[in-house]
This record gives C-alpha cells, sequence and structure tokens, in this order.
C-alpha cells in the first residue's frame, strides 16, 4: 500500500499548505459571503466537471445551510456515462466555449448583494471566465477557488485575455498542483490519485465554517440542513422543512 501512502501523505501536505497560507482570504471570502447571506440574498456557486463537486458538498447537505444558491449546468456536470449522450469528449468541448457561460447567466435573476462563487482548477477554460464576467458585469463581488500559484503563466482559452483569476476581488488558492493527479505508477506516464477534489472540499469547508461563526457572532439565525438518522432526534424533520421553506421563499427571485 505505498502509494495509498505516497497520496495520503500529499494530501496532508496540501491541507497544512492551506492553513499555512490561505487562512486570510478564507477569512475575507467568509466575509463577502456572510455579507450576502445576512441580507437574505445569495451565494451562488459554480463550476464545471469534477469543480462541480464542491458545489454539491456544500448545499444541500447535511451540516450546510441556507444561503448557498447551486447553479449545475447539466452538460458540464453530468458526464458518468463517460461516453454516448454527454459523454467526456462533450464536455471537454463545450467547457471551452466562449459565450455559452453568458448564456447561462440569461437563466437567472442577480442582485448586487449577491456573491458568485467560483471553482475553477486552472482557471483557463471559457464557461467559468465568462460566468465570472458577467457576474462583475452584474455588481457582484467575484470570489474564486483553484490551484493559482500553480496557475501563473498558463495561457487563458477567452479572448478577453484574462483567466478566471484574474477576474476574482478575492482568490483561495488550493495549493494543488496543477497537473492535479499525484502519484507516480511504474511504467506509465501519467500520474494516478487527483487531488483538486480534496483541495476544493478542505477549503469550502474552511469557508463555509468560518460564515457560520460570523453569522452566529451577528446574532444572525442560521437554517441548517440536519441529520435526519441520528437515533432519539425527533425535530430533526421539522428542522429540515424549516431549512427548505426558508431557501423556498428565498429562491423565488431566482
Amino acid at each position: 500500500m505505498q502509494l495509498a501512502k505516497q497520496w495520503l501523505g500529499k494530501a496532508r501536505d496540501i491541507m497544512q499548505k492551506i492553513e499555512d497560507t490561505q487562512m486570510e482570504n478564507i477569512q475575507k471570502a467568509a466575509e463577502l459571503m456572510a455579507g450576502a447571506i445576512e441580507q437574505k440574498r445569495w451565494v451562488h456557486t459554480f463550476g464545471c466537471g469534477h469543480a462541480t463537486l464542491p458545489i454539491e458538498e456544500m448545499y444541500p447537505r447535511i451540516g450546510g445551510f441556507v444561503g448557498f444558491h447551486p447553479m449545475c449546468e447539466l452538460p458540464l456536470t453530468f458526464f458518468t456515462r463517460i461516453v454516448g449522450e454527454m459523454g467526456v469528449h462533450q464536455f471537454v468541448f463545450l467547457e471551452r466555449v466562449e459565450g455559452y457561460g453568458k448564456e447561462i447567466m440569461k437563466g437567472y435573476n442577480f442582485d448586487t448583494r449577491d456573491v458568485m462563487w467560483l471553482f475553477s482548477h486552472s482557471g483557463i477554460n471559457n464557461v467559468n471566465i465568462d460566468i465570472a464576467i458577467e457576474a462583475r458585469n452584474k455588481g457582484m463581488k467575484v470570489v474564486v477557488f483553484g490551484s493559482a500559484a500553480e496557475a501563473k503563466g498558463k495561457t487563458t482559452r477567452h479572448s478577453s485575455g484574462k483567466t478566471i483569476f484574474d477576474l476574482a476581488d478575492v482568490v483561495v488558492d488550493t495549493c494543488v498542483p496543477i497537473q492535479d493527479a499525484a502519484v507516480d505508477l511504474k511504467n506509465h506516464q501519467d500520474k494516478i490519485g487527483p487531488l483538486s477534489t480534496m483541495g476544493f472540499v478542505t477549503c469550502v469547508w474552511m469557508t463555509v465554517t468560518t460564515i457560520a461563526e460570523i453569522l452566529a457572532d451577528r446574532g444572525v439565525k442560521l437554517f441548517i440542513h440536519p441529520s435526519h438518522n441520528v437515533p432519539g432526534d425527533n425535530t430533526a424533520k421539522q428542522r429540515l422543512d424549516e431549512a427548505l421553506a426558508e431557501y423556498k421563499t428565498r429562491i423565488a427571485g431566482v
């Protein structure tokens, strides 16, 4: 199990690096988002491919709370068929199509009090950059999580000449190698064991818990998605219903 230990060691190193280098930026991101949620506005969340996993992780999710609006564009998120309809080939093509993100944004209503939270490992693909540009044009703050330091010097695919990190008000670096996969395998050119999802999710929960801390200190009631599998917790369903009712009320304007 040497390779398992190698992957685990690299994952621990990244988590430590996040703690050592990103706490200030995580605090800045959390303060922006807390401000939006306190005003009963939204933190909109978007990513492509595996960068949708941190979006699905935060809400709806046990221990998550109302205030995060997942924007999951199906052709850019669901490719578990791998080939055929909505396969990997189409996904790789679509995330590079400039203008697609602008069309996605037409499907929603936004407010200048909202925050756009974007996830992109490399920061160079067009759909994410479209979303960031449109969000800024609509007066929203833009927060980007990704491998920012590792992506420096990479050429954007967007005609604006900017990467997604160039367009952010706050960047949190996931500290993951740009290659993502981290473990060498004998007799093979390509590495195995990607780290970007672990880096994203680590940064997400550090941020979301900080948002919760800020809002609780301000006396703001959070509508938390409870566990409904704990024996003896007779009010879990009621609390879940309350959270979903609050979400339904807020989402009406989006």
